[in-house]
């Protein structure tokens, strides 16, 4: 230290040398050192020889030196020996010789390692010169231990938002080397709390720009606490009952702007993102949750325990609630645990495990909004701005009288909430209520709410930042808080819900695309149960999904035994794929027309929903794919095919219904072309017409092979259509012997053979070759004919044409055939115009089915031949006996039933027990032993 004050001297003897050190001797005196109580008595000394002019001399103090701890009386006085810290030279060498602390002139440690603090300055010493920067002598300001404690810069003041308060008369400041800051004197001071381990303190601070640094610790706040300095760690210790714990952090940390990335447009709402505000009790709403229980339960679960870093997060956890009174310590006799889940920026969120409590509590129905219709609002919008709310949760009050239900425990004792807590079975649908009402004037304007991730979208900068404004305000006046780390102001694209959402429209995050990416093969049920749950919230994203993915459901299901092979893996890397490559989906809008491609497979049906864009091609909004299931999977390919267009305008229905323009359907099945114009519709067809009747669309055919399926993504080559297995569900001798009935091939060719020869279809067949030249007249009576591969089609089905017996051999293929099996009228109508057409066909059909001699045979009669007829009088008793059984009733050992029997001449009753499962060998047994035995054999037995 010795050769630092010669060096300090030196410096200061020579003004240029003193300027050039004037930075470094800054960055020192900022840190509170030790080298910073040489450098200021250094500084006292050189004042005091050279003093200013137009000064007085400084006093020079006559009190002995309290530093020395061998209790010699100091042989010096002055600036130095008045510190008590300051120990002469003779008495340094003597200690060094010795073998003592320099410091404290104890013997066993040395002077690095020495705890003994720094002295405190005596009271009685008014001089000025031991603060790291000084006021001016000639202040009228007074303000006692206030001052010069820790000079902050206006930025730290202006980041911590602190109230400033005018000085009643400037300062002036001068730094070590004499000279004054560039920003001259002192105007304003603040008055900040802040904490040391839990502990909190208030001073008054002067404001002052004294470096790059936040905030200079004087040295009279030093002395008045008399920490010890470690400089490897960077820290402030104090080991004799020290009252607290500082961390002296760098720059970046110490200076923490809680409106960092927040425009400075929306300063003006720097409450929303503080948490002075939040970490108080939220008021009472209308909207406080209530805790209705259902019934009597236990109510009390085991406690959890917890690593000593979860131990110690609690702990902490337990102290920010209870200062805020949010959570009261309770002495009820019921209670939940609480556990930890991580959340996504790697901090700990608690929760508290509610399970019996919401096993009994009354569910609250109010509706979550469906994610897609949330961003089925963002069309058009070209700016986005997202609020996430600070613990939203806990913005909500429990109702009076329902606290007490909230209790749960811990390690550290039984605590109650005040406030609604995570884990608890109406939250979700409690504060989405509390939201929407809110913000009800703003939703599906500018606002969409999901819990408490809040999207701010516009079509232009100008008016967004006026939605953002109104936006902040609602939050700022109903006492909600935002944290500005987690929020993203005037962007293009933000992550919302899982889903990229950009001003063109929506793709997959990153970071889920990476997660499948990375996703290991699974190697038990859940496992593939967890990956199909992840993967079924992008199914919105993949073509085919569930066609795709249908291997692993029925790896899953029920009482079905482990077995992963090839299926099951080319489904895991096929949904990989699809995900890994899904594309972007576009925003619909309603002034475009919209076009549905449909498919059907036979397991499963998909469709798309596209636009066209500005490039003029068609670009996706959404897939749609789901397994039959049910009856679904005995749809022939006709119904399959029109249940994959009900079931897309059911999920799509809020954007095809009341269209301003036709939707056009795409189908590779040609007789739904002409669907709606049918006249004849059986039950099911009927009401699906009805669910279409409100849709404004047009049915397009297709061809598989001219059918890209816009931009070739609905046709993948790891999705092909493939029909379920065959599966005998009945024994062979049940089927009769018959030869089976193929009438396409050979009949569609007898018919092609023919045309030529029915006259009535001469003028048709001239027509179709040259179309070209034909009147407008004969173009609209004949618009619904066309010629493909040699055949006649009428409205998608073959014409067939009156010669021979081509028409009665179709009606017979369709209802006298064993494969057929009679139908009636309207059934054998239905099979016949589904693929077959003819003028007459309906007048030919009901003739055909009238006649059949099959159906004339075995139709029932309208109405019974032969009347009931009454039950034969007997004429002695056990002549004719009735029985019949009572079924079904409590079971007294293996008998649940009783076998009546009846004398029907004397109406004597005989009750027997027995079981519902009776055999009839078992039935003959008891009929012999209660009444062959005592009665004889009867003539007559009734039963039913």
């Amino acid at each position: 230290m010795d050769e630092f004050k010669n060096k300090f001297l030196a410096a200061f003897g020579n003004p240029d040398a003193t300027r050039a050190a004037e930075q470094k001797i800054t960055s020192l005196t900022q840190t509170g050192t030790y080298a910073a109580l040489i450098i200021d008595n250094a500084l006292r000394k050189e004042q005091a020889s050279h003093p200013q002019q137009g000064s007085k001399p400084g006093k020079t103090s006559s009190t002995p030196n309290r530093g020395a701890s061998t209790g010699q009386q100091a042989t010096k006085t002055g600036p130095l020996s008045s510190n008590p810290n300051y120990v002469l030279e003779e008495e340094r060498n003597r200690r060094r010789a010795e073998g003592l602390c320099v410091k404290c002139g104890k013997p066993g440690h040395k002077f690095a390692k020495c705890r003994t603090g720094w002295k405190a300055t005596p009271k009685e010493d008014k001089g000025k010169a031991k603060e790291t920067a000084k006021t001016g002598k000639d202040s009228k300001y007074q303000s006692g231990k206030e001052r010069h404690l820790i000079f902050p810069t206006p930025r730290t003041a202006k980041a911590l938002r602190l109230p400033l308060i005018d000085l009643p008369t400037p300062q002036t400041i001068t730094m070590l080397n004499g000279s004054s800051p560039q920003a001259g004197k002192i105007w304003k001071k603040a008055n900040l709390t802040f904490s040391f381990d839990g502990k909190q303190m208030t001073k008054t601070f002067l404001i002052c720009n004294t470096g790059s640094h936040a905030a200079i610790l004087g040295l009279k706040w030093l002395d008045a606490h008399n920490p010890e300095i470690d400089w490897n760690s960077r820290t402030l210790t104090f080991p004799h009952a020290p009252p607290e714990h500082v961390a002296i952090a760098k720059e970046e940390e110490a200076d923490n702007n809680p409106l960092e990335g927040v425009p400075s447009k929306y300063h003006q709402y720097a409450k929303v993102f503080g948490e002075e505000e939040f970490n108080k009790l939220p008021p009472h709403w209308h909207y406080d949750i209530a805790i209705e229980l259902t019934e009597e339960g236990p109510l009390n679960s085991p406690l959890y325990s917890m690593t000593d870093a979860k131990s110690a997060t609690l702990k902490d956890w337990l102290r920010d609630k209870l200062k805020a009174g949010k959570i009261r310590p309770s002495k009820l006799s019921i209670s939940s645990p609480v556990m930890f889940v991580p959340k996504k920026d790697g901090t700990r969120c608690l929760v508290v495990n509610y399970r019996h409590l919401n096993n009994c509590t009354k569910k609250n129905v109010y509706p979550l909004p469906r994610p897609d219709n949330l961003m089925a609002q963002l069309r058009g919008a070209k700016v986005f701005t997202k609020l996430d709310l600070c613990w939203g949760y806990n913005n909500v009050q429990v109702k009076e009288g329902d606290k007490w239900k909230t209790a749960f425990r811990t390690k550290y004792g039984l605590y109650k909430s005040l406030v609604m807590t995570f884990g608890l079975t109406n939250a979700p649908a409690a504060f989405q209520h509390f939201m929407n009402k809110l913000f009800k004037d703003l939703l599906d304007v500018c606002v969409i709410i999901y819990l408490d991730d809040i999207l701010i979208y516009s079509k232009d900068d100008v008016s967004h930042t006026q939605h953002v404004h109104e936006v902040l305000r609602h939050v700022m006046e109903n006492q909600l808080f935002c944290k500005a780390s987690k929020c993203t102001f005037h962007v293009t694209s933000v992550e919302y819900l899982g889903i990229l959402v950009l001003d063109k429209g929506f793709s997959l995050d990153k970071l889920k695309i990476q997660a499948v990416q990375e996703w290991p093969m699974p190697t038990k049920v859940n496992k593939v149960q967890s990956f199909l749950g992840f993967a079924n919230f992008l199914q919105r994203f993949v073509a085919n999904f569930s066609h795709t993915a249908r291997p692993l459901h029925n790896l899953v299901k029920k009482d079905t035994a482990w077995n992963w092979g090839t299926k099951e893996q080319e489904a895991f890397q096929g949904l990989k794929d699809a995900i890994t490559d899904a594309p972007v989906l576009c925003h619909a809008d309603p002034t475009k027309p919209y076009f549905l491609e449909t498919d059907a497979s036979g397991a499963a049906l998909g469709s798309i929903l596209s636009q066209r864009q500005e490039d003029g091609r068609l670009h996706p909004l959404g897939f749609l794919s789901e397994l039959f299931k049910g009856a679904e999977q005995n749809y022939n390919t006709h119904n399959k095919e029109l249940l994959a267009i009900i079931c897309s305008f059911e999920y799509w229905r809020i954007f095809l219904e009341g269209t301003l323009h036709p939707i056009t359907v795409f189908t590779d099945h040609w007789n739904l072309e002409y669907w709606k114009e049918s006249r004849t519709f059986n039950r099911c067809h009927a009401q699906w017409h009805l669910l279409l009747a409100g849709y404004n669309f047009q049915i397009v055919y297709c061809p598989g092979k001219q059918s890209g399926k816009p931009d070739a993504l609905l046709r993948r080559s790891d999705h092909a259509n493939i029909p379920p297995a065959d599966q005998t569900m009945l024994p062979d001798p049940i089927f009769a012997n018959v030869a089976l009935v193929t009438p396409k091939k050979e009949l569609q060719r007898q018919i092609k053979a023919s045309l030529d020869q029915d006259e009535s279809l001469e003028e048709i067949l001239q027509f179709l070759q040259n179309e070209s030249k034909a009147p407008p007249s004969i173009k609209r009576a004949f618009k619904d004919y066309k010629m493909e591969a040699g055949l006649l089609f009428y409205q998608g089905r073959i014409v067939v044409p009156d010669v021979g017996t081509l028409r009665t051999d179709l009606l017979w293929i369709f209802h006298n055939s064993p494969l057929a099996g009679h139908p009636g009228r309207q059934r054998t109508l239905e099979l016949v115009s589904r693929n077959y057409y003819w003028p007459g066909i309906r007048a030919d059909m009901y003739w055909h089915v009238d006649s059949c001699g099959t159906c004339q045979r075995i139709q029932k009669p309208k109405y019974a031949s032969i009347p009931p007829q009454p039950l034969e009088l007997p004429s002695r008793p056990w002549q004719h006996v009735l029985y019949n059984m009572i079924v079904d009733l409590p079971k007294d050992g293996s008998n649940n039933s009783i076998l009546v029997i009846v004398d029907s001449f004397t109406k004597y009753v005989i009750l027997v027990e027995c079981s519902k499962k009776l055999k009839a060998t078992e039935l003959a047994d008891l009929f012999l032993r209660h009444v062959w035995k005592r009665y004889g054999m009867p003539e007559k037995t009734v039963s039913d």
